[in-house]
């Protein structure tokens, strides 16, 4: 069977035997591979000058420049950024040994057996899949500096081939973070549940070789689940295989009430993510709009939706509470296409309910994190979460904000700015002196 990451591979053939390259050619097109043919040195070095191929087959015995010299100067000038494989019919050891100290992966002879050219080009892929750092995108989740840090924690936890857990408060995305880790042609096994590792573990190497194993809110499978998943993971690396979990429960509150194993905390806990909540990162929250509008199926309208929102109702959805995350930020949006004009706040109000005001429920960092922080930080945390408060009841009009806070107009706006808090000067206020 034809391997499905073939065809995404291109193959360049160097050698000066029109023989050689047209054996070569149609066997590895069988394979699946698209091929590029060189008859020499020269042709190889306009090829790789154009763009770089996934692999190279180089014969080391041609008319104008020979192979290694050929390797020589590709690694010279920065562009031996693929795998290399030498081939010649009357080679020498010295000769091997010279092309692999320069930067080619192996050295094959002619005549060369099938069997060894397909095993030694697949080990080369894979050892450059293990080289090649992963780019892992989160833009679905946002654009702004905490989901970028997130991006960059994820492709280290990969790059160093650890188990991921992903952590964080329902509705911030563990589903869409988990998938950022799917490569195209490989093995994405997503489990329901963990009923599979309290029965027969050991099935799911095979079926996730190579690819990434996906458990869903791991914090809810039973003690013998959790145990059988801890037997497995040790063996994943040797499969190529890379584990990722989410979990909207902090499992350490749980395995502290005996809920969940300490044997697979530890495991687990070097590769913890916490994604962050909605509210921490605000800048995200219009182009969020915007998105969950258009998939909403809302292109009926000849106009964006940040168009139709008054400045006051925008400024309400960016400093709301959101206790459901980017789950309730989408469903208050899909809710909005049933106004028709002008989204006002007091629209946008209605549909938040009282997360547009959260001040009855004081933010779940004041109870725990706070008392963690030095108190410089802990002040301007509190006072960002006063701020935002304040400014979802007073809807954004800065008169009765800076009345409330007992502060002097220019004195609130440098603070908010100071704090990065997004706000509109609202047309009301310019006339209020």
């Amino acid at each position: 069977m034809v391997d499905p990451r073939a065809a995404q591979r291109e193959i360049l053939i160097v050698d000066d035997e029109v023989g050689i390259r047209e054996l070569l050619s149609e066997i590895l097109q069988d394979e699946g591979y698209r091929v590029a043919l060189a008859e020499n040195a020269g042709e190889a070095r306009a090829y790789r000058q154009r763009q770089q191929p996934a692999l190279v087959l180089l014969d080391i015995w041609m008319p104008d420049t020979d192979g290694v010299t050929l390797l020589r100067e590709w690694g010279a000038n920065a562009l031996l950024t693929m795998p290399v494989i030498m081939m010649s019919g009357h080679g020498t050891i010295e000769t091997a040994v010279e092309a692999t100290r320069i930067g080619a992966f192996d050295f094959l002879e002619k005549p060369i057996g099938l069997t060894k050219l397909l095993s030694t080009i697949a080990r080369a892929f894979k050892t450059a899949a293990k080289k090649e750092p992963r780019r892992i995108s989160l833009a679905q989740l946002g654009a702004g500096p905490a989901i970028r840090e997130t991006e960059r924690a994820l492709e280290a936890l990969v790059a160093a081939r650890k188990p991921v857990l992903i952590l964080g408060e329902a509705g911030t995305g563990h589903d869409v973070a988990a998938r950022a880790l799917q490569t195209q042609g490989v093995p994405f096994v997503a489990l329901a549940n963990g009923a599979r590792f309290a029965n027969n573990p050991l099935t799911l190497v095979e079926e996730a070789r190579d690819g990434v194993l996906y458990c869903a809110e791991v914090g809810q499978y039973t003690r013998a689940e959790q145990k059988g998943l801890a037997f497995l993971l040790p063996k994943l690396e040797r499969s190529n295989i890379q584990f990722v979990a989410t979990s909207a429960e902090p499992l350490a509150n749980l395995a502290t009430e005996g809920k969940f194993d300490a044997v697979l905390l530890s495991q687990l806990s070097p590769g913890a993510v916490v994604l962050p909540p909605l509210r921490a990162r605000r800048d995200d929250i219009p182009a969020l709009v915007e998105r969950f509008w258009r998939a909403a199926g809302a292109d009926e309208r000849a106009t964006p939706l940040l168009a139709s929102l008054s400045p006051a109702a925008l400024t309400m959805l960016a400093n709301a509470y959101w206790p459901g995350n980017l789950d309730h930020l989408q469903g208050v949006v899909a809710n909005m296409q049933v106004v028709r004009g002008e989204i006002t706040a007091d629209h946008v109000k209605r549909l938040l309910g009282e997360a547009a005001s959260p001040n009855q429920v004081l933010a779940p960092e004041i109870t725990t994190r706070f008392f963690e922080m030095p108190l410089r930080e802990a002040r301007e945390a509190f006072e960002r979460i006063y701020f935002e408060q304040l400014l979802g009841r007073e809807q954004s009009n800065m008169s009765k904000v800076a009345e409330r806070a007992g502060l002097e107009r220019t004195h609130l706006y440098r603070k908010l700015k100071q704090l990065n808090i997004r706000f509109s000067r609202r047309t009301d206020d310019s006339a209020v002196s």
